[in-house]
Protein backbone atom coordinates (compact mmCIF):
# COMPACT_ATOMS: atom_id res chain seq x y z
CA UNK A 1 0.00 0.00 0.00
CA UNK A 2 1.31 3.52 -0.65
CA UNK A 3 0.99 6.42 1.58
CA UNK A 4 0.75 10.15 0.50
CA UNK A 5 2.45 11.87 3.59
CA UNK A 6 2.19 15.65 3.52
CA UNK A 7 4.51 17.84 5.40
CA UNK A 8 4.53 18.48 8.82
CA UNK A 9 1.86 21.57 9.54
CA UNK A 10 2.29 24.58 11.10
CA UNK A 11 0.00 24.34 14.07
CA UNK A 12 -0.34 21.66 16.66
CA UNK A 13 -2.95 19.05 16.07
CA UNK A 14 -3.66 18.98 20.61
CA UNK A 15 -2.93 22.56 21.24
CA UNK A 16 -3.25 24.52 18.13
CA UNK A 17 -0.52 26.50 18.75
CA UNK A 18 2.38 27.31 16.01
CA UNK A 19 5.02 25.05 15.29
CA UNK A 20 8.14 27.05 15.19
CA UNK A 21 11.03 25.92 11.76
CA UNK A 22 13.86 24.13 12.83
CA UNK A 23 11.80 22.86 16.53
CA UNK A 24 11.32 19.34 16.98
CA UNK A 25 7.64 17.41 16.82
CA UNK A 26 6.11 14.45 16.77
CA UNK A 27 4.25 13.00 14.15
CA UNK A 28 1.59 10.11 13.69
CA UNK A 29 -0.01 9.03 10.50
CA UNK A 30 -3.55 8.11 11.81
CA UNK A 31 -6.18 5.96 9.07
CA UNK A 32 -9.74 7.27 9.83
CA UNK A 33 -12.16 5.98 7.96
CA UNK A 34 -10.52 4.96 5.53
CA UNK A 35 -8.46 8.49 4.88
CA UNK A 36 -5.06 8.73 5.89
CA UNK A 37 -4.52 11.98 7.82
CA UNK A 38 -0.83 13.06 9.54
CA UNK A 39 -1.03 14.66 13.01
CA UNK A 40 2.11 16.92 14.35
CA UNK A 41 1.92 17.76 17.49
CA UNK A 42 4.82 19.55 20.06
CA UNK A 43 6.80 17.74 22.04
CA UNK A 44 4.93 18.69 25.14
CA UNK A 45 1.71 17.94 23.42
CA UNK A 46 2.07 14.33 22.24
CA UNK A 47 -0.44 12.34 23.85
CA UNK A 48 1.42 8.80 22.29
CA UNK A 49 -0.07 6.88 19.36
CA UNK A 50 -3.57 7.74 19.14
CA UNK A 51 -6.03 4.74 17.99
CA UNK A 52 -5.65 4.08 13.92
CA UNK A 53 -2.22 5.20 14.53
CA UNK A 54 -0.33 3.69 11.28
CA UNK A 55 3.15 4.83 12.37
CA UNK A 56 4.48 7.71 14.66
CA UNK A 57 8.26 9.18 14.76
CA UNK A 58 9.89 12.66 15.38
CA UNK A 59 11.12 15.23 13.00
CA UNK A 60 12.27 18.44 12.84
CA UNK A 61 10.10 21.30 11.13
CA UNK A 62 11.58 22.50 7.90
CA UNK A 63 13.30 25.69 7.94
CA UNK A 64 10.72 28.48 6.17
CA UNK A 65 12.33 29.31 2.55
CA UNK A 66 12.49 32.56 2.47
CA UNK A 67 9.87 33.89 -0.08
CA UNK A 68 9.06 31.07 -1.85
CA UNK A 69 5.76 30.89 -3.25
CA UNK A 70 3.68 27.78 -3.46
CA UNK A 71 0.91 28.79 -6.29
CA UNK A 72 0.97 25.69 -8.86
CA UNK A 73 -3.16 25.20 -8.19
CA UNK A 74 -2.28 21.56 -8.55
CA UNK A 75 -0.04 21.44 -5.51
CA UNK A 76 -2.68 23.66 -3.91
CA UNK A 77 -5.87 21.43 -4.79
CA UNK A 78 -3.17 18.55 -3.54
CA UNK A 79 -3.12 20.31 -0.49
CA UNK A 80 -6.88 21.10 -0.37
CA UNK A 81 -7.58 17.37 -0.53
CA UNK A 82 -5.66 16.19 2.52
CA UNK A 83 -7.25 18.42 4.86
CA UNK A 84 -10.19 16.72 6.28
CA UNK A 85 -13.37 17.72 5.80
CA UNK A 86 -15.33 16.13 8.64
CA UNK A 87 -15.32 18.74 11.15
CA UNK A 88 -11.43 18.74 12.58
CA UNK A 89 -10.03 21.76 14.30
CA UNK A 90 -10.80 25.14 14.06
CA UNK A 91 -7.52 25.97 12.51
CA UNK A 92 -7.63 23.54 9.76
CA UNK A 93 -10.96 24.38 8.92
CA UNK A 94 -9.57 27.76 8.07
CA UNK A 95 -6.98 26.28 6.18
CA UNK A 96 -9.20 24.36 4.34
CA UNK A 97 -11.58 27.60 3.74
CA UNK A 98 -8.37 29.83 2.64
CA UNK A 99 -7.20 27.25 0.14
CA UNK A 100 -10.76 26.92 -1.45
CA UNK A 101 -10.54 30.93 -1.90
CA UNK A 102 -7.37 30.42 -3.91
CA UNK A 103 -8.39 27.45 -5.84
CA UNK A 104 -11.69 29.21 -6.76
CA UNK A 105 -9.72 32.55 -7.68
CA UNK A 106 -7.33 30.24 -9.45
CA UNK A 107 -10.23 28.48 -11.84
CA UNK A 108 -9.31 24.96 -10.44
CA UNK A 109 -12.26 24.47 -8.40
CA UNK A 110 -15.99 25.82 -9.05
CA UNK A 111 -19.11 27.10 -6.63
CA UNK A 112 -21.57 24.45 -7.88
CA UNK A 113 -24.27 25.40 -5.35
CA UNK A 114 -24.43 27.03 -1.77
CA UNK A 115 -26.87 25.43 0.93
CA UNK A 116 -27.47 26.38 4.39
CA UNK A 117 -27.36 23.97 7.38
CA UNK A 118 -27.60 24.40 11.28
CA UNK A 119 -27.61 28.80 9.66
CA UNK A 120 -24.25 28.20 8.02
CA UNK A 121 -24.12 28.63 4.83
CA UNK A 122 -22.21 25.67 2.94
CA UNK A 123 -20.35 25.90 -0.23
CA UNK A 124 -20.15 23.18 -2.84
CA UNK A 125 -17.20 22.56 -4.29
CA UNK A 126 -16.27 20.79 -7.98
CA UNK A 127 -12.91 20.40 -9.15
CA UNK A 128 -12.21 21.37 -13.18
CA UNK A 129 -10.95 18.44 -13.78
CA UNK A 130 -13.75 15.95 -12.02
CA UNK A 131 -12.60 15.50 -8.59
CA UNK A 132 -15.98 15.04 -6.25
CA UNK A 133 -18.33 17.62 -4.60
CA UNK A 134 -16.23 19.17 -1.78
CA UNK A 135 -18.46 21.19 1.30
CA UNK A 136 -16.89 23.83 2.59
CA UNK A 137 -18.31 25.76 5.32
CA UNK A 138 -18.26 29.57 4.90
CA UNK A 139 -16.86 31.11 7.46
CA UNK A 140 -17.12 34.63 6.23
CA UNK A 141 -13.04 35.12 7.76
CA UNK A 142 -12.40 38.68 8.03
CA UNK A 143 -9.96 39.69 4.48
CA UNK A 144 -7.07 40.42 6.89
CA UNK A 145 -6.96 36.63 8.16
CA UNK A 146 -7.76 34.92 5.43
CA UNK A 147 -4.64 37.18 3.92
CA UNK A 148 -3.03 35.98 6.83
CA UNK A 149 -4.21 31.83 6.51
CA UNK A 150 -2.85 32.16 2.28
CA UNK A 151 0.18 33.33 3.71
CA UNK A 152 0.86 29.89 5.74
CA UNK A 153 -0.22 27.91 3.04
CA UNK A 154 1.98 29.55 0.07
CA UNK A 155 4.99 29.38 2.43
CA UNK A 156 5.22 32.93 2.02
CA UNK A 157 6.89 34.58 4.65
CA UNK A 158 6.77 38.76 3.90
CA UNK A 159 5.78 39.50 0.45
CA UNK A 160 2.50 40.37 -0.11
CA UNK A 161 -0.10 37.86 -2.11
CA UNK A 162 -0.61 38.84 -5.70
CA UNK A 163 -3.59 40.92 -6.36
CA UNK A 164 -7.12 39.10 -6.87
CA UNK A 165 -7.93 39.38 -10.73
CA UNK A 166 -11.46 39.44 -10.59
CA UNK A 167 -13.25 39.02 -7.47
CA UNK A 168 -12.30 38.90 -3.70
CA UNK A 169 -13.24 36.52 -1.17
CA UNK A 170 -16.00 38.68 0.36
CA UNK A 171 -17.79 38.86 -3.11
CA UNK A 172 -17.45 35.56 -3.55
CA UNK A 173 -19.07 34.73 -0.12
CA UNK A 174 -21.49 37.48 -1.29
CA UNK A 175 -22.14 35.60 -4.51
CA UNK A 176 -22.84 32.58 -2.40
CA UNK A 177 -25.14 34.20 0.45
CA UNK A 178 -27.31 36.02 -2.68
CA UNK A 179 -27.23 32.47 -4.20
CA UNK A 180 -29.05 30.67 -1.59
CA UNK A 181 -31.41 33.89 -0.55
CA UNK A 182 -32.44 33.51 -4.09
CA UNK A 183 -32.56 29.76 -4.06
CA UNK A 184 -34.95 29.82 -0.69
CA UNK A 185 -37.11 32.56 -2.72
CA UNK A 186 -37.56 30.32 -5.91
CA UNK A 187 -38.32 27.27 -3.37
CA UNK A 188 -40.92 29.33 -1.57
CA UNK A 189 -42.21 31.14 -5.30
CA UNK A 190 -43.15 27.04 -6.29
CA UNK A 191 -44.31 26.19 -3.06
CA UNK A 192 -46.79 29.16 -3.01
CA UNK A 193 -47.95 28.65 -6.37
CA UNK A 194 -48.34 24.61 -6.07
CA UNK A 195 -50.64 24.99 -3.37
Amino acid sequence: MEYRIKPPGTTCSATGEPLEPGSLCRSALIEVDGKQSRFDYAPNAWPGPPDGTLGHWLCRIPEAKGNVVTTDPDELMQRFEQLDDDGGHDVQQQLRYALALMLIRAKRLVLDETTIEDDRVILHLAGVRGEGTFLVPDLQLPTNQIAELQKQLTGLSQAPLPAEPEESESEITDSAEAACVRRRQVKTATYEASR
